[in-house]
């Protein structure tokens, strides 16, 4: 009988997936449209930027949800946006697109060093949930930052997850994105633009290999999205208790940067912040069937893309306090696991609160950022106390 119900789809796999999709976009989707048009794009390739992108991380999310059963969420790279609206108006359209097919052959090269897997599997659970409590806790701090400026919203928002968590947790996070439609609607009211669809369509740019675009955007493009995006990625599948083979995924997610890079798909690397919320433990109380909330995932993005150019009406004009108040609390119960997990075994702790405070701090040094140096800081915290090696349960 359990095997019948392994691949049932449930409405919380679908509130999860979509969830996830509508965080994602909504927390970055301007700031990819920003990094395009500082690369230069017509409008056309705008729209070829968003299609791509969007099917990119669909089909991957798809296929390596589906091959490994566990929800394996793929994202574009956000902090690599924020690095190429500062660096890509120094070159031309045809140069920043060499430059990122050199940075998806570096982490093709970097997918398959086996050394590299290694050393991140060997990284202690305890500081993995750390980081990613770190990484979340921002985001759940804006709940209540909203309440100063939108105090009945956001009581309404809490008030619905309180009651919610009680009564239907199942469903909690279906009601909740309706609520946010329903309020991004009665927010912008009549001062939006008309929503209009139209097919989008690829356009190819014939990428130049520039020097000086391939130092400087392609390598550090690499070393962002590899440090603060796809490090956290495996950590997060990790403290969750997923362990597919990152080997083959990083290669695949590489090989499929490679085949975007033309159309505009400048990186994609494993999700961290939107994979925790198909992983939580109120998407199934089986983590074996979670991995359906990536499937959903997976059909949404590449329906985001196809649906680019009335994407991009949509969310540059959502307010920011729903999407604030939206991610939030789809991250609450994954930030109340994460630090029970971190602070679990008592050797660990030291190096898991460093980990998590670093990691929350917003510190961002030679362009890595704050989740790797605290992930640094609590290894060599660990180091200095060797006991760390036999974990007590407490």
């Amino acid at each position: 009988m359990a095997m019948k119900h392994n691949h049932s789809l449930q409405l919380s796999h679908l509130a999860a997936g979509l969830t996830s999709v509508i965080v994602g976009y909504s927390s970055s989707v301007v700031i990819v449209i920003e990094a395009a048009r500082q690369a230069g794009v017509s409008e056309s390739q705008l729209i070829s930027w968003l299609l791509v992108l969007g099917l990119a991380m669909g089909l991957s999310t798809l296929y390596f949800s589906w091959r490994f059963k566990m929800p394996v969420i793929t994202a574009w790279s956000t902090p690599g946006a924020v690095f190429l609206i500062s660096t890509a108006g120094d070159f031309s359209l045809a140069e920043i697109t060499g430059a990122f097919l050199f940075a998806g052959i570096l982490s093709l090269l970097a997918a398959r060093s086996r050394m590299l897997m290694r050393g991140i599997e060997r990284i202690p659970p305890a500081l993995s949930a750390a980081m990613l409590a770190g990484i979340l806790l921002p985001y759940c701090l804006g709940i209540f930052t909203s309440v100063q400026d939108y105090p009945l919203l956001s009581t309404q928002f809490i008030l619905i997850y309180l009651l919610g968590s009680r009564w239907f947790p199942r469903y909690l996070m279906l009601v909740l994105l309706v609520i946010a439609a329903l309020a991004a609607l009665m927010i912008t009211g009549t001062s939006s633009k008309p929503i209009r669809f139209a097919l989008p369509a690829l356009e190819w740019v014939m990428p130049v290999f520039n020097s000086a675009a391939v130092i400087s955007i392609g390598l550090p493009l690499f070393l962002i999205t590899t440090l603060s995006q796809n490090l956290p990625g495996i950590s997060i599948q990790h403290s969750h208790g997923y362990k597919p083979d990152n080997r083959f995924v990083l290669t695949g997610i590489a090989l499929v940067q490679l085949f975007s890079a033309p159309f505009g798909g400048f990186m994609i690397n494993l999700a961290a912040i939107t994979a925790a919320i198909c992983m939580a433990d109120n998407v199934d109380e089986n983590p074996a069937r979670r991995y359906l909330a990536g499937v959903v995932a997976g059909v949404g993005y590449c329906l985001a893309g196809l649906f680019a150019v009335t994407i991009a009406l949509i969310f540059t004009q959502m307010p920011l306090v729903v999407t604030s108040l939206l991610a939030g609390l789809a991250l609450l119960s994954t930030l109340q696991s994460s630090l029970l997990r971190s602070l679990h075994d008592a050797p660990y702790r030291q190096g898991a609160m460093l980990t998590l405070l670093c990691s929350a701090s917003g510190l961002s040094l030679v362009g890595i950022s704050a989740p790797v140096w605290g992930l640094l800081v609590g290894m060599v915290t660990l180091w200095l106390h060797p006991q760390w090696k036999q974990p007590v349960k407490s």
